[in-house]
């Protein structure tokens, strides 16, 4: 599938990996439809690529919200041929620690944000793309999920971050299955330790720290990189039902 003239939604499109997706998207010909919370700054940066771009106010774990955003993309740029799953949270604390058991919630919390939210936008998505017209290679969509290196090499303090992104490498290969009667694809990137806002945060001696632990190149993953994999993706119709680690060959260490 080219880029050039296709709808693509992002969600978590307004900060890191999504936000540097969607530029990547927009530079190649594709309009995007910036899907994130409404307190972020989706409006503004939707608004940096003019009328190639819009933003949807919505929280992926809520059928109504994503139906919308979805609805208002197709009414503004005509269609939806591929949506990407950018949109998730970071948790970490130990099963057990010295005040008690892990409260359920938190767990609960990053299962539903970042397993539940992704399968919403897979379901609601490939809904609107079978209803597209066959490219020549027979294709109607792309459906790119966000999985974590932590889904395999789960660290300490990681079970429910591990747990939630596991759970997006597990559904790729049965929907990919499920879809391949429409001509709608479906791959996983699981990147490893990227330079995002939530990196950004942590003091300089930690991030070196962090870079060094990868084997090559020895730094933070660029999300420019992870942006040039899911643009790849898109153009290249023989991926589907695949989980890509982008991790430079890093293997986490237990903590």
């Amino acid at each position: 599938m080219t880029l050039d003239g296709i709808v693509a939604l992002v969600t978590g499109g307004a900060s890191g990996l999504g936000a540097a997706t969607v530029g990547a998207l927009v530079d190649g010909g594709a309009r995007a439809a910036i899907l994130d919370r409404a307190q972020s700054d989706g409006d503004g940066f939707a608004r940096s690529f003019g009328a190639r771009a819009l933003f949807a106010a919505a929280d992926v774990t809520k059928s109504a919200d994503v139906e919308a955003a979805i609805g208002h993309t197709i009414e503004c740029f005509g269609a939806l041929h591929v949506a990407i799953n950018c949109a998730g949270v970071g948790t970490a604390m130990r099963t057990l620690t010295k005040a008690g058991p892990m409260p359920l919630e938190m767990f609960a919390k990053a299962i539903e944000i970042n397993l539940i939210g992704t399968f919403n936008v897979i379901r609601l998505a490939a809904a609107r793309m079978a209803g597209n017209a066959p490219n020549a290679e027979g294709e109607r969509g792309v459906i790119i999920n966000t999985a974590s290196i932590a889904a395999f090499d789960g660290q300490i303090g990681q079970a429910a971050y591990a747990a939630s992104k596991a759970g997006v490498v597990g559904l790729t290969l049965p929907i990919a299955r499920e879809l391949a009667s429409l001509g709608i694809r479906v791959v996983t990137i699981a990147p490893g330790t990227f330079d995002t806002p939530m990196l950004a945060m942590l003091p300089e001696p930690q991030r070196e720290a962090l870079a060094a632990t990868i084997p090559f190149p020895r730094r933070l993953g660029r999300p420019e990189e992870f942006a040039a994999l899911a643009r790849h993706v898109i153009e290249n119709s023989m991926l589907n039902g695949e989980t890509i680690r982008l991790d430079g060959a890093l293997r986490m260490a237990p903590r």
